[in-house]
Order: structure tokens, then sequence, then C-alpha cells
């Protein structure tokens, strides 16, 4: 395989933002987890609760900081791989980035300050105050990136201006409030609440197991169970709205996902298995489940779905025009900048970004031959079998998690887990080891996500092939390298600290003075 600058700028970035996303999820869905344990303890005044949040506030911190430390690298990277990306929306980006490290991230840093430090100089009230303003800063932090990056799959709310060359604002409410956005806010911030509850139900099933720290072990597991199932239902639930929304606004995605070569009469069916064939244009086997694609993708059953033959079509025509646009936007800028030349742009600017998917293919679009613009116009489908599978592995875990957080959440209720502690010790097991679960699960829906936008880094807008920065192969190589020391090196660190965590366990109970037991006041206490 020939190695080319864009490929390997689009490997590194995607490098950086799978090892990010490690941590992320863990410390959306933590934060909120100790914010009810702490509740739990000032209504209640029992120190089990308070060793408890002090225990799993460990184990947040450790990935809080690591989250951090990769995160920052993620947003140096739009300048130094990403320069005509970084000039071309940075009026539109640049906020929504802005605001998170302004508000967001600084809010974040000083409440998780006083969460660690400020047990014994606040009051219990005023340390829980800070742990949830913990919680809120640490998703509201979530909700800012997941704007910039919804702007990217449905770019609204600005217009393309002839003069700077740029994208710019029209309406930032249309920016803030993007449908694609907000449904990827919510279902990501589940996502890690999911795996929050998952990783605390697995630790404390492993405690349960060797018998250790069983008073906090059954109290986190229930806490985890409960907050698990609801939040493993909501991701199913919100899914649905993303998928719906990528039907909207991402039809050639929503097609390459489900393998869908053909227009099919509505309602489309559903693939469980297939065998895509990137080469021969369709699917070698296929199991299919009638109406449920139809259903759940466009909510009614005379909505018809295009296929990715068709919608390849509907490229082609946008491509001619938008060799129009293109040849028009070089005349403009070449001196011939009269009104016609600006009318003419105007009428073809919308397909603009489908005029330079034909310049790998052809120096000048508009004379580029029927072939080119074939060529061009295929471009625009990913990799349909990374697409197809990448989503049912998303989907299987999904459905997993509601059954084991259901399960769990039952044993919790029916006061049973001291039962399975002794006669049904392989839940136990399960749970264990299905930790890493989430993390696939994460992992596998941001690469749905992202790699599905291909090759657009600004939906039916800008080609990734346009926006990397004039780099050399071997100067991308060399920073990659370095990358993957780093955060492999920071991923080894993450792990063998938690797990010296988790191994060391909760501080132990506080054992009371001499004669104190004997005191009435004592057992009140307690």
């Amino acid at each position: 395989m020939e190695l080319n600058v864009v490929d390997l700028s689009r490997l590194q970035f995607a490098m950086t933002a799978l090892y990010h996303f490690l941590f992320v999820p863990l410390t959306l869905g933590l934060s909120v987890l100790l914010a009810v344990m702490e509740t739990v303890y000032v209504m209640t005044g029992r120190e089990v609760w308070k060793r408890m949040v002090k225990f799993w506030g460990v184990l947040f911190g450790i990935n809080f900081v690591l989250g951090v430390s990769t995160g920052l690298t993620m947003e140096f990277q739009f300048g130094m791989n990403w320069s005509y990306f970084s000039q071309y929306v940075g009026d539109v980006f640049g906020a929504p980035l802005a605001i998170e490290g302004l508000m967001a991230f600084f809010m974040e840093a000083t409440f998780v300050g006083l969460f660690f430090f400020g047990w014994d100089r606040m009051s219990a009230r005023a340390h829980l105050m800070a742990t949830w303003a913990v919680a809120i800063a640490t998703n509201f932090s979530a909700l800012w990136i997941l704007i910039a990056n919804g702007w990217m799959q449905h770019p609204i709310g600005a217009e393309f201006n002839i003069d700077t060359m740029r994208m710019e604002v029209t309406s930032f409410f249309d920016v803030l409030f993007n449908p694609v956005a907000q449904a990827k806010f919510v279902h990501t911030v589940s996502a890690g609440y999911v795996t929050a509850s998952m990783f605390v139900l697995g630790i404390s099933a492993w405690y349960m197991l060797k018998g250790r720290h069983l008073d906090i072990a059954r109290r986190s597991m229930a806490v985890a169970a409960a907050f698990g199932f609801a939040s493993a239902l909501s991701v199913v639930v919100l899914g649905d709205e993303s998928g719906y929304e990528a039907n909207l606004n991402q039809k050639m995605k929503l097609a390459t996902i489900e393998a869908m070569w053909e227009t099919e009469p509505a309602p489309a069916a559903f693939n469980i298995v297939a065998i895509p064939d990137q080469v021969k244009r369709e699917n070698l086997f296929a199991i299919e489940v009638p109406y449920v694609m139809g259903l759940i993708a466009t909510r009614s059953l005379d909505t018809v779905i295009p296929g990715i033959k068709e919608l390849v079509e509907q490229s082609k025509e946008r491509i001619r025009s938008g060799a129009i646009a293109w040849q028009t936007l070089q005349d403009i800028r070449g001196g011939e900048d009269t009104p016609e030349k600006r009318a003419l742009f105007k009428a073809h600017a919308a397909d603009l970004g489908y005029g330079y998917l034909l310049l790998p293919y052809s120096a000048k679009p508009t004379e580029a031959t029927e072939a080119q613009i074939d060529e061009a116009a295929w471009s625009t489908v990913p990799e349909v079998w990374p697409m197809f599978y990448a989503f049912r592995i998303m989907v299987a875990c999904g459905f997993f998690f509601i059954l084991l957080t259901g399960v769990f959440f039952y044993l919790t209720s029916a006061g049973k887990l001291e039962q399975v502690r002794q006669k049904q010790r392989w839940l136990l097991h399960i749970a264990v080891w299905s930790i890493p679960l989430p993390w696939l699960a994460c992992e596998m829906g941001w690469f749905v996500a992202e790699y599905g936008r291909q090759p657009w880094i600004i939906e039916s807008m800008l080609p990734t092939s346009a926006a990397v920065s004039n780099l050399t192969v071997t100067e991308v190589l060399l920073t990659m390298a370095g990358f993957i020391a780093l955060y492999s090196t920071l991923l080894v660190i993450e792990v063998k600290l938690m797990l010296k965590a988790i191994v060391k366990g909760p501080e132990e109970q506080p054992q009371p003075e001499p004669g104190l037991a004997q005191r009435p006041f004592a057992i009140a206490a307690e």
C-alpha cells in the first residue's frame, strides 16, 4: 500500500482520538456516580458511603488526569496536520472549543481540586456541591466538543464567504442546537454512564468473589446496576435518534452501515448478517428481517431509504455542479470578479465540496471525463464491511449491557447478592470479564461516526484530502511514532495505577476508641 500524507494524517488523528476516548467515557460516568454516592452519604450520614466516594474518587482522579493529557494533544493536531481545515472553518469550529476550554474545563479542574482536597476543609453539603459541580462540568465539557463534532457531521448555521475563503457563522443558535450534535451528546454521555456502571459493577463483583470489602461492594453494585440499567436502556433509545438523524443528513453513512447497495421498496429490511463485496458492489450473503430498517431509520412505512448505488448517481450530478463552482471560484480569485460570475458561483456553491472530490483525479474538474467523475462519485462510499460489522458489534454490546445490568438490578433489589456470591458465582465472573466491553462498544461507535463520514472532513462541504497540511510522509510518520510511544506509555501507567488502587481497595472502616462501643450514642451513630 502506498503511503500518503492524507491517509497517514487520518490514521494519526484516529489513533489519538481512540486513545483519548479510552479515558473520556469513564470520566463522564464516574463523575455522576460519585455525586450520587455522596448525596446518599450526606442524606444518611453513614461513613460507608463516604469511604465509597473516596475509593471510586481515586480511580476517577487517575482517569481524569490521563484523559486531560491525551485530550490537549488532539486540539493541537488541527493546526499541525489539518491546517487548511483550521483556516477554512476556524470561525465556526473555534467557538465551541474555546468555550469548552475557558468555561467547562477550567470549571471542571477547579472543582476536581475541591473534591480531592476539600474533605476536611469544607462542610459535607459544600463538598457535595463541589462533587456535583465536577459532574456537571465534565458533561458540559463533552457538550461543547460534540457540538463541534456534530457541526462537522451536519454543517448548519454557517456559509462560505467567497472573499475570505472561509466558513463564517450566520446563526450560532443553529450551530448550538444542531440536531445531530444534540443526538450525539445524549448518546455519548449515556454510553459513558454505561461504561462507568459496568466498571463499578465488575470491580464490585471481583471484591465479592474475593470476599473483600463486601459492605462497599454490595452498595456499589446496587448503585451501578440501577444507574447502568437505566443508562443502557437510554443508549438504545438515543441511538435510534442518531440513526434517524443519519437518514436525514448522512444517507450514505446509513446505507453503508446497512450494506444496502440497492434502493428497496419501503419499508426497507434490516440485514442482521451480511458479507459485503466492495468490488462486485453487492452482498454475497445476507440474512434480512423485513421492514425493520425502514421503521428505525424513517419511523414510517412508506419512506424510501436510498441505496448506495442510487446515492452514487446523485453524487455524480453534484460533482458536475461542484466542478462549475470550483472553476468559477478560480476565475473570481484570478481577477474575473463580475456580478455574473458571483451569481454563477452562488447557484452552484452548495456543491463546491463535490468539485474538490475531482481534484485527485483531474487537475481541472471542469475537464474531467465521465470515468473520472464515476471514480470520484464512488469515492464517497466508505469501505462497507468494517462499517457493517462495527455497528453490529456496538449494538450487540448494548443489548448485552441491558441484560447484565438488568439481572444485577433485580438481584440487588431482591436482596439476593449473598446467594449469588455463595451459589451462582458465574454471574460475578461474567460481570468481571465484561469490564472491557463498554470501551469496545464506544470505540466501535466512534469508528462508525467518523469513518462513515469519509471522504468528508465536513459532510458534503470539504473533503478530507483537501484539508490536510503541507507535510511530508516522513514528518507525519515521525510525529505518529512519537504519539504512539507517548500514548502507549500513558495507557500502561493508567492501567498500572488503576490495578494498584483496585488491589489495595477502599480504606478500612476506622475503629472506635476503647470503650466507645459501650456508649448508647455510638450504636445510634453507626
